[in-house]
């Protein structure tokens, strides 16, 4: 028997019969669509992809049923009768693969459209502020208007079966305009549609009626919602563990709209939580666990008789099992894991979990890109969206090619090469691979750096790559390999601040200090720097029983370098809030002296501090050292990852795989 056998029996969402318990989460896949707001040709592939990988059911990004009445620019898909040919191919695409497909109906963005998006007067329930933006201010929806929505939900309704789509998913979740009707929070109407939950409740279920007579009443329809917000107030959401009261949907009400959501005829549930006002909820960040929706999704499922679809960090097969297998869910949908590893289902079915890409929960690849207004992708895996074109093809003519630095540029490059034929020689001058990435994962919110570095290392053994760690790369050492291709990628080294005392034996650089976390002793931390890495550091050290605090120059936390996806910033902000961590901004440290330090303010104001340890995380420097002595002996030299430019983990690997694929 399979170890995760309880993800692979099938079961029925009204006449849909699925092969698996696995779904592809619906993911906004922006970028893309053509000109008229329907499906491309990268689209179809992105899907049958995650088809070909074995999933048993794809639930699709969200599309609009009219933009009228809530327009938005052509960003966001549009059913309409064009989109016919391509949702037909993509339907005939996944069912040859036994993968069923189901198409997410959105009644409109409301209040949480951005700004950008707009391309008229936005509207919500009520007449409330954008989320985005307070000055912009929406109309509330008038009943023609609701009535005028609910007919194009059966036009779309009509469409999507007519391609052979599976069935439909209402996009009723995460403070989308169906959420802003359900919500006493944003709908403040005195009308039919307001009041009572049966009154906020009327718009999605006359919807559902509308495709139901449309279309049969054996034809799936499920409905996506937040059992609980975790919203303490506007724009502010509560972390797990923190006594709040609940300003949006509590859980009582989320289990009472499950029970009568069954009882109006809907074939499943699909539930999450949060909304945009915690944002982290809807897309967890790193500092949430797998399977962290997992309890509050089996209070639902305890309380209806139709299938329940959960979420929450499920891409650990051995979460996603056990969360299923205990009956806390009847099926397990999977996001930004299929992202990262398309062929996740099918890896498992032959209980090879080990080799998984894990997602490591950043949002840079995803989440980040469509809110800068990019195609989705994904850090570890820049196929995304462009599977065929972008694949690494098998080399003709196998060359000998040497990789300098064992960090994730380095790992990434060795990797592609391999795989696609090359002979390829990793030297690393430590004794472990990793790079920074060692130091970064110590953090347990980092855990799954852990895993992601196990892959590689299995990754570059499964593809014949010779790694040689504990040796540093010089001249001799280069020219006696013979490489027709080097490929350097020797990383970064930390800055030091200069501050007067920096190097005395409690002052050390950031990743030291994660490094030593557990053994170092002192129970006042001081952080220099509030970038992403001293915040997340200062979050693995305040819940240590210790005072912590962090002192940045800018006035605000996490400012500077590149940008850190909103939805993890918002969290980690949070976070630190939650454990008391001082943060002094507009602030720098002049002098360390003994067990004290002095900090200037904004108005030029000296103050002392008692702190027993010292960490510096004020930027890195690329060390380009080798690549600059070689690059003119060797034709064949490429410089990748932190030894070009100090980023992040995704333009690394990103680099690497480009230079990997094309050489």
């Amino acid at each position: 028997m399979s170890l995760f056998h309880h993800l692979f029996a099938p079961i029925k969402i009204g006449n849909a019969y699925i092969e698996n318990r696995v779904a592809m989460a619906p993911m906004a896949t922006l970028g893309y669509g053509n000109e008229n707001g329907g499906l491309s040709q990268r689209a179809i592939e992105y899907y049958l992809e995650r088809a070909r990988g074995g999933v048993g059911l794809i639930i699709s990004g969200t599309f609009k049923v009219e933009n009228a009445i809530d327009p938005l620019t052509e960003n966001v898909p549009l059913i309409s009768p064009s989109l016919i040919p391509a949702l037909t191919e993509l339907a005939e695409a996944v069912h040859a693969f036994g993968t069923k497909l189901f198409i997410q109906l959105s009644a409109g963005f409301g209040r949480v459209a951005s700004p950008l998006m707009l391309l008229g007067q936005p509207v919500s329930a009520s007449t409330i502020p954008n989320f985005w933006d307070p000055n912009i201010k929406c109309n509330e929806l008038s009943v023609d208007d609701i009535q005028a929505i609910v007919e194009s939900f059966g036009n779309a309704a009509e469409i999507v079966a007519l391609c052979g789509v599976d069935g439909i998913e209402l996009h009723g979740h995460e403070g989308y305009l169906f959420d802003q009707f359900m919500t006493n929070l944003w709908n403040k109407r005195s009308d039919q549609y307001g009041g009572s939950l049966e009154n906020r409740l009327r718009f999605p279920l006359q919807v559902l009626q509308k495709i139901k007579k449309r279309l049969s009443p054996d034809f799936p329809v499920q409905y996506r919602y937040g059992l609980k917000h975790y919203v303490k107030a506007i724009h502010h959401g509560a972390v797990s563990g923190e006594q709040f009261e609940e300003a949006g949907r509590d859980t009582n009400e989320g289990i009472e709209i499950g029970k009568k959501l069954e009882k109006a005829g809907f074939d499943a549930l699909h539930v999450d939580a949060g909304c945009y006002d915690s944002w982290y909820w809807a897309h967890p960040p790193n500092f949430m666990g797998h399977g962290c929706l997992a309890d509050l999704i089996a209070k639902v499922k305890r309380e209806v008789n139709i299938p329940v679809i959960g979420v929450g960090r499920l891409d650990d097969p051995f979460t996603a099992n056990r969360v299923v297998g205990e009956g806390k869910m009847d099926l397990a949908a999977i996001g930004r894991g299929l992202l990262a590893d398309p062929h996740w289902v099918k890896k498992i079915r032959k209980d090879q979990a080990e080799s998984i890409r894990p997602c490591i929960a950043c949002h840079e690849g995803c989440l980040n890109r469509i809110f800068e207004g990019k195609p989705l992708s994904c850090s570890l895996n820049p196929t995304v969206g462009r599977e065929r074109r972008y694949a690494a093809e098998p080399v003709i003519n196998a060359l000998n090619t040497v990789v300098v630095g064992g960090g994730i540029g380095g790992l990434e490059a060795a990797r592609v090469l391999g795989l696609r034929g090359h002979h390829v020689k990793l030297f690393e001058k430590r004794n472990d691979l990793g790079g920074h990435v060692i130091a970064g994962s110590v953090p347990e919110f980092k855990r799954d750096l852990r895993r992601l570095l196990q892959w590689y290392e299995r990754q570059l053994k499964e593809e014949g790559v010779e790694v040689v760690v504990g040796k540093a790369v010089n001249e001799d050492l280069l020219n006696r390999q013979n490489a027709d291709l080097v490929i350097f990628a020797t990383g970064s080294y930390p800055v030091a601040p200069k501050i007067q005392g920096l190097s005395n034996e409690n002052s050390m650089f950031v990743s030291d200090l994660l490094m030593k976390s557990d053994t170092l002793e002192g129970d006042v931390v001081t952080i220099i720097g509030g970038g992403h890495s001293g915040c997340e550091a200062a979050l693995h050290m305040a819940p240590k029983k210790r005072k912590v605090r962090i002192v940045e120059m800018l006035p605000e936390l996490m400012m500077a370098g590149m940008t850190v996806p909103y939805v993890n910033k918002k969290m980690l902000l949070d976070l630190l809030d939650y454990y008391e961590v001082e943060v002094l901004t507009s602030s720098c440290v002049v002098e360390i002296s003994n067990a004290a330090l002095t900090i200037t303010d904004k108005d030029n104001k000296d103050r002392r501090f008692n702190s027993d340890i010292v960490a510096y995380a004020t930027g890195m420097a690329p060390d380009r050292r080798l690549y600059d002595k070689f690059k003119d002996n060797i034709p064949g030299s490429y410089l990748v990852g932190d030894a070009r430019e100090p980023r992040n983990i995704q333009a690394a690997i990103w680099e690497a795989y480009e230079v990997g694929r094309t050489v």
